[in-house]
C-alpha cells in the first residue's frame, strides 16, 4: 500500500465524514476521507487530493478497544484512531497492556470518580473493568499486600495533560483503601514541583527528601496573569488550600505569613529596571516598579531602600576593603529573579521537608513496604530551551530507560510463561545519551561544572568546549546558525539548547545581600527562612553545582524505583487550546512518542503483538477451512490444522493462545 496502513470498520456507516488515518509524507499522519464503498473496497481521498482504493477491515471497531494490545493493527495510526474514537465518546482512559493512557477531557466528569466508582474497582483485576486510575491504584495496593513488594506509580505528561488530576485520583483511591481521612486529595493539590510521594503501608504517607526538580529551576514569570478556566472556582480552591493547611497543622499566623511571602514574590516579578546615570548602573524603571518594590518590601517586612540596593548593587570584599559595584539592568533582573527563586525554595523546604507536612502525616521510617507516586513533567522542547529543559529532559531520558527495560522485561516474561521463543527480540537502549550528559569525567554536566569553576568563563567558552569534546558524538550536534547553542538527539526528538544562562543557573549560592536583607526582616517567619550563616560560609564563594546535585538525586530516585514494581500512567493533552472535544492528531502522536508509548508498541511488535485464544482464532479464521471445523471439535487441533492449511509463517502456538508476528510496523 503506497501510503501505509489504513483501517476502516465493516460496521461503520460510511459517508464522506467518516475518515481514517494513514502514514503520509515525512512521517506525518494524514486524514483520509471515505468517498464511496464498493463491496469489499473503499474509495478514499487523502488530504483532499489523491484518491485510492483500500480493502475494508472487518475487525476494526468504530468504538475502539479499551486495551490497544488487542488492536488488529498495532501501529501508530491504529493507536491514534483508537484513542480518538474513545475520546469522542468521553472514554478518556485506555490501556496499552498494563500502561494507562489518560487523555485530558478538559471538562468535569464527576461520575467517574465518586465513592461508588471506587467501590467497583476495589479488588477487581486489572482489565476486568474499564480502564481507570482507580484500577492502577488498586493493582498497586493489592500487589503490595499480596506479594509484600514495594510499588511505584509513575505519572507523566506535558503541562496541561492532567498529571495533577490523575495523581489526585490515585491518592484519593489509596486514601480510600487506607481509610485515613488526612489523605484527602486536596492535600496534594500542589504544583510546587515534580515530586515523589511515599505511601507507607498501614501508616500515613511521607513526602520524601528526594527532590528531582529544584524549585529554583522554575521561572515564576512563566505563570503570570490571571486566567479563567471552566468549572474552576478560585475562591473554592483557596478555601480548600487553607483547609488542607489546617489539616497538616499549619497555624493561622503561619498561613498568613506564607501568603505574604508568595504575594511578595509576585510583586517582585513586576519590578523593572532601566539604565542609571552612572555607567553600568540601574534604577527602578518607573512609578509602577517603585510601587511593586515598596509593596514587596512591606510584605517581606524589610527596609525598602535595602531591598532596592540588594537588587541593583553588589558588595565585593577584597583584603578587608568593601567595594560597591553597580549592576546594569540585565544583571538587576537576574538578581531580582535569584531573590524570588531562593525565597520560594526556602518556603518549599519549610512546608514539605523541614517539619510541617512530613511531621503531620506521621511517617514510619521502619516501614518495609511503600507505594510511591511519581508525578513529573514530560519531555520538553520549546523555541527556547535552557538549563531547566536540559534537566527535565535528562530526567525523562533516565525514566525512559527504566520504562523500556520494564516493558521489555514484561514482554519477555509473558513469552516465557506461554513457552514462546523470544530470543531474537532486540531492545534499543538510550545509554549513549545518558553517557553524553552525565558521564564523569567528560559529560556535559561535568564540563559545565568545570567551566563554572574557571574565572572569567562565559557561556561561549562552555559552548566551544562542548563543540570540541563532542564533535564526533552521534547524539550531539552544533546548530548551523548558532554560535553558542547545542543540539542533543534525544529519544523523543532533537532539542536545541541555548547556553546563555547555563552557567548562572548551575551555580547554587545565596547572594549575601539577599541573605542579610531577609535575615533582618521584622517578620519572624521570613527571617527564620534565612538564618545567620557562619563567618566562613558567608565569606565563602565556593562553587556548588545544581546540575551535579540534580544528577545525584536522580540516581537516588532511580535506585528507589528499581526496588519497586512499577505502574505507568501516561497523560495526554489532546489540544493546545485546553478546550473539550478537540483532538489534534499531530499533537497527540508526538506526546505518545515522548511518553514511550509507541516504543512499548515497537517492542511488542518486534515479537508477537497479535494474540488470540484458540476459540477466538477458530471463530475468526474458521471460514478459511470449514471442512476442518466439521471434522474436529477440539479448538486447539482445529487451530493448528487451519494454520497448516494456509501455510502461515511467523506464528507460534502456546498452551493458551496463538501468537503472530507483526507483518510490518508503521
Amino acid at each position: 500500500m503506497g501510503m501505509g496502513c489504513g483501517f476502516f470498520s465493516n460496521s461503520s456507516p460510511y459517508h464522506s465524514r467518516v475518515s481514517g488515518l494513514g502514514r503520509g509524507s515525512r512521517h506525518s499522519l494524514d486524514r483520509w476521507e471515505v468517498i464511496e464503498v464498493n463491496g469489499d473496497e473503499i474509495e478514499i481521498k487523502c488530504c483532499g487530493k489523491s484518491v485510492q482504493c483500500l480493502s475494508k477491515d472487518a475487525e476494526a471497531s468504530p468504538c475502539g478497544v479499551d486495551d490497544m494490545t488487542r488492536l488488529a493493527y498495532l501501529h501508530e495510526p491504529g493507536v491514534l484512531q483508537n484513542l480518538r474514537s474513545r475520546y469522542d465518546m468521553n472514554e478518556i482512559y485506555t490501556y496499552v497492556g498494563s500502561i494507562l493512557i489518560a487523555v485530558n477531557p478538559f471538562r468535569r466528569l464527576p461520575h467517574l470518580y465518586d465513592k461508588h466508582m471506587m467501590e467497583q474497582y476495589k479488588g477487581a483485576a486489572l482489565g476486568d473493568l474499564n480502564p481507570h486510575p482507580f484500577a492502577v491504584a488498586d493493582a498497586a495496593y493489592r500487589l503490595m499486600m499480596r506479594d509484600r513488594v514495594s510499588q511505584a506509580i509513575l505519572v507523566s505528561g506535558e503541562s496541561g495533560a492532567g498529571k495533577t488530576e490523575s495523581t489526585k485520583m490515585l491518592m484519593r483511591y489509596l486514601a480510600y483503601m487506607e481509610e485515613e481521612q488526612k489523605l484527602k486529595a486536596e492535600l496534594w493539590n500542589s504544583k510546587f514541583l515534580s515530586r515523589i510521594l511515599f505511601l507507607k503501608h498501614l501508616v500515613m504517607p511521607r513526602l520524601s527528601e528526594i527532590i528531582i526538580q529544584d524549585p529554583r529551576m522554575f521561572h515564576y514569570l512563566n505563570q503570570s496573569n490571571c486566567f479563567e478556566l471552566d468549572d474552576v472556582d478560585d475562591s473554592k480552591e483557596y478555601l480548600d488550600t487553607r483547609r488542607a493547611m489546617d489539616i497538616v497543622g499549619i497555624s493561622p499566623d503561619e498561613q498568613d505569613a506564607i501568603f505574604r511571602v508568595v504575594a511578595a514574590i509576585l510583586h517582585l516579578g513586576n519590578v523593572e529596571f532601566s539604565e542609571g546615570e552612572e555607567t553600568d548602573s540601574s534604577v527602578l524603571k518607573d512609578e509602577k516598579s517603585q510601587f511593586h518594590l515598596k509593596t514587596a518590601a512591606e510584605l517581606f517586612m524589610c527596609d525598602e531602600k535595602a531591598l532596592e540596593d540588594s537588587l541593583c548593587k553588589r558588595v565585593i570584599v577584597t583584603r578587608g576593603e568593601s567595594i560597591v559595584k553597580n549592576l546594569n539592568p540585565e544583571a538587576a533582573v537576574l538578581s531580582r529573579d535569584a531573590l524570588a527563586k531562593i525565597v520560594y525554595s526556602r518556603l518549599f523546604d519549610w512546608l514539605v521537608l523541614v517539619n510541617k507536612i512530613n511531621c503531620s502525616i506521621g511517617q514510619d521510617p521502619h516501614s518495609k513496604f511503600l507505594i510511591g507516586v511519581l508525578d513529573i513533567y514530560g519531555f520538553e522542547s520549546f523555541k527556547t530551551n535552557s538549563f531547566e529543559q536540559f534537566c527535565i529532559n535528562l530526567t525523562n531520558e533516565k525514566l525512559q530507560q527504566h520504562f523500556n527495560q520494564h516493558v521489555f522485561k514484561m514482554e519477555q516474561e509473558e513469552y516465557t510463561k506461554e513457552e514462546i521463543d523470544w530470543s531474537y527480540i532486540e531492545f534499543i537502549d538510550n545509554q549513549d545519551i545518558l553517557d553524553l550528559i552525565e558521564k564523569k569525567p567528560g559529560g556535559i554536566i561535568a564540563l559545565l561544572d568545570e567551566t563554572c569553576m574557571l574565572p572569567r568563563s562565559t557561556h561561549e567558552t562552555f559552548a566551544q568546549k562542548l563543540y570540541q569534546t563532542f564533535k564526533d558524538h552521534p547524539r550531539f550536534s552544533k546548530p548551523k546558525f548558532s554560535q553558542s547553542g547545542f543540539t542533543i538527539h534525544h529519544y523523543a526528538g532533537d532539542v536545541t539548547y541555548q547556553t546563555e544562562l547555563f552557567l548562572d543557573k548551575n551555580k547554587d549560592y545565596v547572594v549575601n545581600e539577599h541573605q542579610a536583607l531577609l535575615n533582618a526582616s521584622e517578620c519572624h517567619f521570613v527571617s527564620s527562612l534565612f538564618p545567620l550563616l557562619s563567618e566562613d560560609s558567608s565569606k565563602s564563594s565556593k562553587f556548588s553545582s545544581i546540575g551535579l546535585r540534580f544528577k545525584q538525586q536522580l540516581q537516588t530516585l532511580l535506585e528507589t524505583l528499581s526496588a519497586t514494581e512499577p505502574h505507568y500512567v501516561r497523560c495526554v493533552k489532546p489540544n493546545n487550546l485546553l478546550k473539550p472535544a478537540i483532538f489534534e492528531n499531530s499533537n497527540v502522536i508526538q506526546q505518545l512518542r515522548c511518553g514511550g508509548v509507541l516504543e512499548a508498541i515497537r517492542i511488542s511488535c518486534a515479537g508477537y503483538p497479535t494474540r488470540r485464544t484458540f476459540d477466538e482464532f477458530v471463530d475468526r479464521f474458521g471460514v478459511l477451512a470449514p471442512e476442518i471445523i466439521k471434522e474436529s471439535s477440539d479448538e486447539v487441533i482445529t487451530s493448528k490444522r487451519i494454520l497448516e492449511k494456509v501455510d502461515l509463517r511467523g506464528y507460534q502456538v502456546s498452551f493458551v493462545s496463538i501468537t503472530q508476528t507483526s507483518m510490518h510496523f508503521i
